[in-house]
């Protein structure tokens, strides 16, 4: 498989800091005074950091890349220092990625004798940040918290004094397909609903009949950019993240076809094979179609 992968040349980077914020991911971090991609799995390629760094330091590169492998990560990243691999190991763990930061640190205590760094204080430090994460339950800690990933499954909904109040079925954060991570954990095995944006406003039933004991991603087949990338990531989520199905909800508007053709082509591409429904949706918010497709 090739992916689109950011690259950081550390000749030109100043670090600056001008990138992170722009990473929407938030793979990007500044160590030892240089810009560091921490986490290949968290960059999908994008490019929102590229027109902030004034050196030209930051390209994106296609390179051929096999299924995430943890383990070949942190082996390279060992390379790059002690304060990388505990930045690495952080972010999969700020991320819920608990079976990569379960190979990542299985590789490091195997290769203990390697290391050109005290493997006990890069443990002690990811323990040192779960006790920082205790006491900020259902936060992200890193990046930016528009488009950080948090899961509301165990969250408990709060009551509510009108009993007629509508819970919402939201399972987590981010939606937007530029913003979510097709590997994230809420992701796996799921059921997953691929909306339009403009379905949810149309129809008033959504959450409860839609979106409930679904993962979520939202898109705008007309005016989003760079739509190519949602290819990619619905791949990543049938062959990666193995999710059991798609349902495609889109309005009867023209425009919003573009949706199922990114979610059929990525079912073509892939190597697994799910099944699709597809759910068309009235302006006045009647149902017009469902259908396996």
């Amino acid at each position: 498989m090739i992916r689109e992968i950011v690259k950081i040349d550390e000749e030109l980077c100043d670090g600056c800091g001008l990138c992170i914020p722009n990473c929407h991911e938030g793979a990007l971090q500044i160590i030892d005074e240089k810009a560091r991609l921490i986490s290949d799995l968290m960059c999908d390629g994008l490019g929102a950091c590229l027109g902030h760094c004034p050196q030209g330091a930051i390209t994106i590169e296609m390179r051929e890349a096999e299924e995430y492998n943890e383990t070949a990560v942190i082996a390279e990243m060992t390379k790059k220092g002690k304060n990388v691999v505990i930045a690495h190991l952080k972010h999969l763990k700020e991320h819920d990625e608990t079976q990569f930061l379960k190979e990542g640190i299985q590789y490091l205590k195997e290769n203990r004798d390697k290391l050109e760094f005290d493997f006990e204080e890069v443990i002690n430090k990811i323990n040192e940040n779960e006790l920082k994460m205790e006491n900020t339950e259902n936060r992200p800690g890193c990046g930016c918290l528009g488009s950080q990933e948090v899961s509301f499954d165990n969250q408990e909904q709060a009551a509510t004094i009108n009993t007629n109040e509508i819970k919402s079925e939201l399972r987590q954060w981010p939606v937007q397909m530029h913003l979510i991570n097709p590997n994230a954990q809420y992701f796996r095995n799921a059921d997953v609903v691929i909306t339009a944006d403009c379905v949810a406003f149309a129809l008033g039933n959504y959450h409860q009949n839609y979106l409930k004991g679904r993962s979520i991603g939202i898109a705008c087949p007309k005016l989003d950019s760079h739509t190519e990338m949602y290819v990619e990531k619905f791949r990543q989520m049938i062959d990666e993240a193995k999710i059991n199905t798609f349902t495609v909800m889109i309005m009867e508007v023209p425009c919003c076809g573009g949706l199922i053709q990114m979610v059929k082509a990525a079912v073509d591409q892939a190597k697994r094979n799910i099944p699709v429904k597809l759910i068309v949706v009235g302006i006045q918010g009647d149902i017009l179609s469902e259908e396996w497709v």
